[in-house]
C-alpha cells in the first residue's frame, strides 16, 4: 500500500473522535440545566405559588367587625345616652356565607389549576433537556465534522506535495497545482464556518444550562448512535400515557366541568350573619341579630350567562385537548419518519456509499501515482468522498435529534 493510499484509510474509513473519552458530558449538562435553567425555575416558582391557592379559594370570605355609635341632641359620642332610646354605643360583627357548595368548588377549581400547573412545570424540564441533547447533538456534529474536513486537508496538502514532486519533472500540469490549492482553500473556508458553528452551540448550551457567558464546554464523546426498536404506536401510547401537554390539558378540562358546576351555584343566595351589642346606658343594652339574603332576581342577564360562559370554556378546553393530542401525532409521526430515513442513509453511508468511495479513490491514488489517471479524477474522488462522509453525520445528526424530540414528545426515554 503507497503512502496516500496510508492516508486515505485513516481519514475516511475511521470516524474521526471528537475527543478523549470523558465523564460527566451531557448527563451533568442536562443536571445543570434542570438546576438553574431560567425557564424551569420560573416554571417551578409558578407551580409553587398555585399550590397556596386551594386553602386560599375554599376559605370563607374574612369578617367584618362595626364599631359605632347613635347619638340625640348633638353629634358627640354618648349625647343622650341613658336618656334617650335612640342613642346607643355598640359594635356589630358580620360573616358573610357563599351558599354551601361553592367554596368546595372553588377550592377543588385552584386544586385542578395546580396540578395543570405542574404539568407546565414537567413539559418546561422535558423541552429544556431536549434542547439540551439538540445542542449537545450540534456540537458533537461540529466537532466531527471539523475533524473530518482536517483531516481531508491534510489529505489534500500531502495530494498537493505529490503533484508538485511530479510537477518538477514535467508529469502533471501546473494547473493540477492550482485545483489543489484552490479545494484547500475551499476547506478553509468550511472550517470557518464550522467554528462559528461550534461557538454557537456552546453558547447555547451555557445558555440553557444557566451558566455565565462563554463558559467553556467539554468536547462531546463519541458514541453510537442507539438503534430505535420502538414502534410508532408504541410511540403514541407512551405519549398519551406520559406526555405533561395532555395531562395539563386534561386537568384544565376537570377545572373546565368544576367551573360549570360552580356558575350553576350562582342561582342560589349567598347570605350574611350579623350579631351585634348595643350599650344604652343607664336602659338595658340591646341585642340584634340579623341574616342578609343576596337575591340573584336577575338571573337571566347574570347567572345564566355566567353559567354559558364556563361552558364555552369547557368546549375550549376539551378542543384545546383534541388539538394538543393531534399537533403530538403529527410530530411524533414526522419525527420517527425522519429518524427511520436517517438510521437507513446511516447504514448505507456506513457499510456501502463511504467504502465504495474510498477504494475508488484508492485506487485512483495508485492510478495517479503510476500516471495513468489525470489529477482531476483523484480531486474529484476525494471531493466525493467527503461529502459522502460529511452526508453520514449530517444524517447522524438528524436522527439524535429526532430521538431527543420523541423523548420530549412521549415522554420515553430512547437515546440512553
Amino acid at each position: 500500500m503507497n503512502y496516500l493510499s496510508g492516508i486515505l484509510l485513516v481519514t475516511f474509513l475511521v470516524v474521526p473522535a471528537a475527543a478523549e473519552e470523558r465523564h460527566g458530558g451531557m448527563e451533568a449538562l442536562i443536571a445543570e440545566a434542570l438546576r438553574n435553567n431560567a425557564e424551569v425555575l420560573a416554571a417551578q416558582k409558578n407551580y409553587e405559588a398555585a399550590r397556596q391557592r386551594p386553602t386560599q379559594q375554599s376559605s370563607l370570605p374574612d369578617p367584618t367587625l362595626s364599631l359605632g355609635y347613635a347619638s340625640v341632641g348633638n353629634p358627640l359620642p354618648g349625647a343622650g345616652l341613658g336618656s334617650q332610646v335612640l342613642s346607643n354605643i355598640g359594635v356589630i360583627a358580620s360573616q358573610e356565607i357563599p351558599f354551601p357548595g361553592k367554596l368546595k368548588l372553588q377550592g377543588e377549581m385552584a386544586a385542578k389549576e395546580a396540578e395543570a400547573a405542574f404539568q407546565q412545570y414537567q413539559a418546561v424540564q422535558l423541552e429544556v433537556v431536549s434542547r439540551v441533547k439538540q445542542a449537545y447533538h450540534s456540537l458533537h456534529h461540529a466537532y466531527a465534522e471539523t475533524g473530518l474536513l482536517t483531516q481531508n486537508r491534510d489529505l489534500l496538502e500531502r495530494l498537493l506535495n505529490v503533484t508538485e514532486a511530479r510537477y518538477s519533472v514535467g508529469k502533471a500540469a501546473q494547473q493540477d497545482l492550482f485545483k489543489a490549492q484552490t479545494q484547500i482553500s475551499i476547506l478553509e473556508t468550511r472550517l470557518v464556518k464550522l467554528d462559528q458553528e461550534l461557538r454557537s452551540r456552546e453558547a447555547e448550551i451555557d445558555s440553557l444550562a444557566g451558566r455565565a457567558p462563554r463558559t467553556p464546554v467539554e468536547p462531546p464523546e463519541d458514541t453510537e448512535a442507539p438503534e430505535l426498536t420502538a414502534t410508532l404506536e408504541e410511540l403514541f401510547a407512551a405519549a398519551r400515557e406520559n406526555s405533561p401537554l395532555l395531562r395539563r390539558d386534561q386537568k384544565t378540562i376537570e377545572r373546565s366541568e368544576l367551573a360549570v358546576n360552580r356558575a350553576r351555584k350562582e342561582y342560589y343566595p349567598d347570605f350574611t350573619l350579623n350579631a351585634g351589642y348595643f350599650n344604652m346606658g343607664s336602659m338595658p343594652p340591646m341585642y340584634e341579630v340579623r341574616a342578609d339574603f343576596k337575591l340573584p332576581i336577575y338571573f337571566w342577564r347574570k347567572q345564566r350567562a355566567g353559567v354559558n360562559e364556563q361552558a364555552s370554556g369547557l368546549s375550549q378546553a376539551r378542543r384545546g385537548y383534541e388539538a394538543t393530542d393531534q399537533a403530538l401525532h403529527f410530530k411524533i409521526t414526522d419525527d420517527y419518519l425522519l429518524a427511520q430515513a436517517s438510521a437507513k442513509l446511516m447504514k448505507l453511508y456506513r457499510q456501502t456509499v463511504v467504502p465504495q468511495g474510498s477504494l475508488a479513490l484508492e485506487s485512483s491514488l495508485a492510478a495517479y501515482e503510476a500516471g495513468t489517471v489525470d489529477f482531476l479524477s483523484v480531486l474529484t474522488n476525494v471531493g466525493t468522498v467527503l461529502e459522502y462522509e460529511m452526508n453520514f453525520h449530517e444524517e447522524e445528526l438528524n436522527y439524535m435529534q429526532a430521538l431527543s424530540r420523541l423523548e420530549e414528545l412521549t415522554g420515553k426515554a430512547l437515546t440512553e
